[in-house]
């Protein structure tokens, strides 16, 4: 009987991690799982071993035992993870780093794919890029793995998901505005971010696309989007958090929510861009289809019911729900927008180049060209004749 491979699972106690675990021991992996909280064989098979996955002494211990694959959950700083890259893909036969779908920047409602441009290549804010904010440090780590010059590694970017005791609405977790709802307290949101579109997938599907793709040879080198293509609104969301749980809410203007919740960046550069999803890579990879994903109003309803029967809410920042409190009472005045600053005229390589990096440079020169009176003639005497066929 050939002996069974070996996946190692680097703070694997998470949302997606409790789910990737079980499904890797339904494949037939052997799994161990990191954690720096003691817990107790479940009798699924999974074995846990204690410690900080971030210190080198416990890791290097783990790492001489040899895995055949790793999946890697841990949040690192670019630098931290510059310093030990070459020693996660120097002991394993496949890599498979957790980055996220927050590394993409803005393509207006056109649906995301892989190819997308990231936020770190596009955006033009020096203040922001000066930051290794989650979106950025995610891209930072991916260059450092496409610059390793090894292939034995895969890039996962996972979308908003869901389950056990992780939700999220809009930039807040469980632990800032689920504590309220099931209090009967009034959660705040921002008009402005309802009309924005959200990705959102149950933990359980991105837990099988993720154990689908381990020592998968056609995965190496390869970077995929695990999320679900369903698209809603944040309206949409709020309205089945409202319906399964009778949560109040109360609409703010976006600079009120900002001053209760912070979080700028991730505001700014993630949850008040349209996030649709193109999943047909991920999902060719692991030959699942989108008919087999849980919908979101299903999977909310039966992970918030499974929640609000035994609700264990983890570090509740007291202090914010202070801020919410104080807000409902006495609503802070939404601040003006500051006037833009002009932007420097670029010349027309420049600008060229922009449309380029945006996906949009032949729709801006057939626009350009349209303008052009004898073209545009050109192209009403053509439609006319063809219209006469």
């Amino acid at each position: 009987m050939a002996e069974r491979k070996r996946v190692l699972l680097l703070g694997g106690t998470g949302t997606i991690g409790t789910h990737v675990a079980p499904e890797l021991i339904r494949r037939g992996f052997s799994v161990v799982v990191t954690s720096r909280s003691a817990h107790a064989s479940d009798g699924s098979g999974v074995e846990y071993r204690q410690g900080n996955a971030k210190d080198d002494v416990f890791l290097d211990a783990l790492l001489s035992e040899r895995f055949d694959a790793i999946i890697d959950f841990m949040i690192y700083s670019t630098d931290a993870f510059s310093a030990r890259c070459e020693t996660l893909l120097s002991h394993t036969d496949h890599y498979i780093f957790l980055s996220s779908y927050r590394v993409y920047g803005d393509t207006g409602c056109a649906p995301i794919t892989e190819e997308s441009p990231r936020l770190l290549d596009s955006v033009d804010d020096p203040e922001y890029l000066k930051t290794d904010e989650y979106g950025l440090a995610k891209a930072r780590q991916e260059n450092i793995l496409n610059a390793s010059g090894r292939k034995n590694y895969t890039i996962i970017r996972p979308s908003i998901t869901y389950a056990g005791d992780r939700f999220q609405l809009g930039t807040m977790e469980a632990n800032e505005f689920l504590v309220r709802a099931l209090k009967g307290k009034t959660v705040v949101f921002p008009k402005e971010m309802l009309s924005k579109r959200a990705a959102m997938t149950w933990a359980g599907d991105v837990g099988k696309m993720i154990a689908r793709l381990v020592l998968n040879e056609a995965a190496f080198g390869e970077t995929y989007t695990a999320a679900s293509a369903e698209t809603v609104t944040w309206n949409n969301v709020l309205k089945i958090y409202q319906k399964i749980l009778g949560m109040q809410v109360k609409y703010v203007p976006l600079s009120v929510y900002q001053s209760i919740v912070g979080r700028p960046w991730q505001i700014r550069y993630d949850r008040m861009l349209h996030r649709v999803i193109d999943n047909g890579k991920i999902l060719r990879a692991t030959g699942m289809k989108q008919s087999e994903l849980m919908p979101l109003y299903e999977g909310l309803r039966i992970e918030l019911q499974k929640f609000a029967a035994a609700p264990h809410f983890k570090n509740v920042d007291e202090a914010m729900q202070a801020r919410f409190d104080r807000a409902l009472i006495d609503p802070p005045k939404a601040q003006p927008k500051p006037a833009p600053k002009p932007e420097p005229k670029k010349g027309l390589l420049r600008r060229l180049n922009d449309y380029r990096k945006k996906g949009v440079l032949m729709k801006v020169v057939k626009k350009k060209l349209y303008k052009i009176a004898p073209l545009r003639k050109a192209v009403h005497g053509i439609k006319r004749i063809f219209k006469k066929s």
